[in-house]
């Protein structure tokens, strides 16, 4: 049975998403959908990259990711469909499949996009301002009814990528950046285990704040601590132990940090 997930920025407490699962079920009334998220901060699409590029590895093949994050709806932007690797996505061109393509350049598998063109797999009326419904969704529910994807619209090559700030080297360290902040106020950022080689020697710089070391648990140290550590995806956190290390820091996305290895 085919899975869809949904990521939007459309908040819980309004209709829209439940309505993205109306009509999805009443093109593929078998499909199993799941919600990754619908508190993407709204118009964040770099928010909604960075979740997707997380939570895609845990689904089975043939999965189809549904990401409406779109300022641009109505416009002349394309709406997209696309199968990277072993699962697909479907949604507004605009980067939300940056990291998506990123990693599947490094592993050389395959990828194939379409521009959705074919007006017969939309709802038979189509709004300027709802593309997740009258678009996006009927094709997913398409494609997860085994209708080829490349039916679905013209090929194309040229997806939009965003442009994503890169960490880089310093005298005997690293130069990085706060990339997504959670509801628990941890800091995630855009450098990972390849560029901490020690966890006892690190030292992070941020927000006028040191931390020495790694830790391996929030367990490890009292609450109210600052702490660093690897989280579930492998980036390097700055946390509070039982605490909010963005109300700590007064920090936010893009805030710089730098830090230094035994290297």
């Amino acid at each position: 049975m085919t899975v869809i997930t949904l990521t939007t920025d459309f908040g819980s407490g309004d209709h829209e998403a439940g309505v993205l699962k109306g009509v999805i079920w009443q093109i593929a009334p078998d499909v199993k959908i799941a919600d990754l998220s619908h508190d993407i901060s709204p118009h964040d699409i770099r928010e909604a990259a960075i979740l997707l590029n997380r939570a895609a590895p845990f689904f089975p093949d043939g999965t189809v990711h549904v990401v409406v994050v779109d300022p641009g709806v109505g416009t002349s932007r394309r709406g997209i469909a696309a199968r990277i690797g072993r699962q697909f996505y479907v949604g507004p061109d605009n980067g939300l499949v940056t990291l998506l393509l990123e990693k599947m350049e490094v592993s050389s598998e395959s990828t194939q996009f379409v521009h959705l063109d074919q007006s017969e797999f939309w709802l038979p009326e189509v709004t300027h301002v709802f593309h997740g419904r009258d678009i996006f969704a009927p094709v997913a529910a398409h494609l997860a009814n085994r209708i080829p994807l490349s039916s679905l619209g013209s090929a194309i090559s040229d997806p939009l990528r965003l442009i994503l700030p890169k960490p880089y080297r310093i005298p005997g360290g690293w130069h990085g950046q706060v990339i997504h902040i959670d509801h628990f106020g941890n800091l995630s950022t855009n450098l990972n285990a390849n560029q901490l080689k020690s966890t006892k020697e690190v030292i992070i710089k941020i927000n006028q704040e040191k931390i020495v070391g790694l830790v391996s648990t929030f367990g490890e140290s009292p609450p109210g601590t600052l702490i660093a550590l690897l989280d579930s995806s492998d980036s390097l956190a700055i946390s509070v132990v039982n605490g909010n290390a963005a109300q700590l820091l007064n920090a936010n996305i893009d805030d710089p940090l730098e830090v230094f290895t035994d290297s």
